[in-house]
């Protein structure tokens, strides 16, 4: 833990880290915008050619998989905290 406190304490570097995570989203976005054009795919789908379609897809059901999951363990799982004590 030390090695990531040192390197996230200062505040050059971790502009430096967070140049550097920006960077590598646009090229995998370009990527992702890119080599659709370049390989020409048959798509079941008509919405499937569209420009980064499972990059967006992806992120919205990692959003929807944690918002149902919350939800399931407020409503569900949770319990009060004087549930043990009678």
């Amino acid at each position: 833990m030390k090695f990531l406190e040192r390197q996230l304490g200062d505040p050059s570097r971790r502009a430096r880290l967070k140049l550097g995570c920006y960077v590598g989203l646009a090229v995998v976005l370009l990527a992702d915008v890119a080599v659709p054009l370049v390989f020409h795919e048959k798509h079941t789908i008509s919405f499937e050619s569209w420009p980064a379609f499972g990059s967006v897809l992806g992120l919205i059901a990692s959003v929807l998989i944690v918002v149902v999951s919350k939800t399931i363990g407020k409503l569900g799982l949770m319990r009060r905290e004087t549930f043990y004590d009678s």
